[in-house]
């Protein structure tokens, strides 16, 4: 509830205590609701703000806050509510895929857990046990721990805190398996098991590497047919349309003559056809909308996955991007040629998130190198008793094709 506070100057008290460091507090008078409220706001230590001209600067927010219309919030329930309201509004500059991300995990995650915290009982060390505690992997935890480090960045900033105790929070982002790809061969298998809506769904998808949002807010009027590209210039999250990942992301991909021709042998029998309707639109929604991504993963395209004999691979509309990607590697693309293709801002993104060796290449880098080592081996060329990679293994260096 916003309340109103009567212009005051407030008190700076610095409290002893025998079995912790002295610490400052700041006092004052709140009107909230009609009733006037004593508050007595924790500054910070002796150690933290060793003179008083330090927890007087300090405090220099706190005044102006206590003297305005806006409330200073005293638990994190209260900031999470103020961050939403500077931090998260309409007029903000996050995305909207950002904001949705960060409104989710505050709501389900931060809320339930600390939203009755006062701001300073939060501890470092709680909040990386309370981490490690949680059944989620660790990319997961570690946006948790980012978005938490967000949120009381901005209570620093405003005056509400004195240090940020989540700067202290250690939280891997390290994957507990590699993501799953898609040999060639497998693609090809795939398509094959797919009604005609879904099968070019996954081609766009699989020789483009579009992410899942660039790909359902896709229009006709995005797919150049004459110069064979598609025009990447928004995306949809949760229903809404929006800009781009990056800047990066922005840019037209190119559009394989097989591909084009699948996407004009839909266009033919889709009821939405024109420059403005969506290539992949929702029915229900009477084409007001694009398709429910999600549904087509768990309905059509895991299934057709399990009847092609692809097993033990966990499916995303992510895992095309994956795979278009390692299978470049493998071709030895050079990596500036494979990040333009999949649009990441630097090459490293490319090298480190979308690229698995291939165990056949292992096989022969490792032959050369044992060859040069051993006595008797030859000098960077393949031993006489290497044998040629295995029936999977050329699969997954076949060349990828439409």
């Amino acid at each position: 509830m916003i309340g109103t506070s009567r212009f005051q100057h407030g008190s700076l008290t610095l409290l002893r205590n025998k079995t912790a460091p002295a610490t400052w507090y700041f006092r004052f008078y709140e009107e909230r609701d009609g009733r006037r409220t004593y508050r007595n706001q924790r500054i910070g230590t002796i150690k933290q703000l060793p003179n008083r001209r330090d927890a007087e600067k300090a405090v220099l927010d706190l005044r102006a806050n206590i003297n305005s219309s806006v409330r200073i919030p005293e638990t994190v329930s209260e900031l999470i509510q103020h961050y939403k309201k500077y931090e998260l509004g309409a007029d903000c500059d996050k995305r909207t895929s950002t904001r949705a991300v960060y409104e989710l995990y505050l709501d389900r995650q931060v809320q339930p857990k600390w939203g009755t915290a006062r701001l300073g009982e939060v501890r470092a060390v709680d909040v990386e046990r309370w981490l490690r505690a949680l059944k989620y992997a660790p990319a997961s935890k570690s946006k948790i721990r980012n978005i938490m480090s967000a949120l009381f960045a901005h209570a620093k900033r405003y005056g509400m805190v004195q240090s940020n105790p989540i700067e202290a929070v250690r939280c891997s982002a390290k994957r507990l398996r590699e993501p799953d790809i898609l040999t060639p061969v497998e693609f090809k298998r795939l398509l094959d098991e797919l009604p005609l809506r879904e099968r070019v769904m996954v081609m766009v998808a699989g020789t483009t590497g579009l992410r899942r949002s660039e790909l359902i807010a896709l229009t006709w009027r995005d797919v150049d047919f004459s110069n064979l590209q598609i025009a990447i210039n928004k995306s949809c999250v949760h229903g809404e349309i929006g800009e781009t990942k990056t800047t990066a992301s922005a840019k037209p991909v190119p559009l394989h003559p097989d591909v084009a021709h699948a996407l004009r042998d839909w266009q033919q029998v889709t009821e939405y056809k024109e420059d403005s309707d969506f290539l992949f639109p929702s029915i229900r929604g009477n084409g007001l909308v694009p398709v429910w991504p999600d549904t087509l993963l768990q309905k059509v395209i895991r299934p057709a996955a399990e009847r092609a004999g692809i097993r033990g691979k966990t499916i995303g509309w992510h895992t095309f991007r994956h795979s278009l990607g390692t299978n470049l590697r493998s071709l030895g693309v050079d990596i500036k040629v494979a990040q333009e293709l999949l649009r990441h801002a630097n090459a490293k993104i490319t090298l480190d998130l979308y690229t698995q060796a291939i165990s056949s290449q292992k096989r022969e880098a490792n032959t050369m190198v044992v060859e040069m080592m051993l006595p008797g081996g030859t000098t960077g060329a393949k031993s006489q008793h290497y044998s040629a990679p295995s029936g999977e293994d050329k699969e997954k260096v076949e060349p990828l094709s439409a």
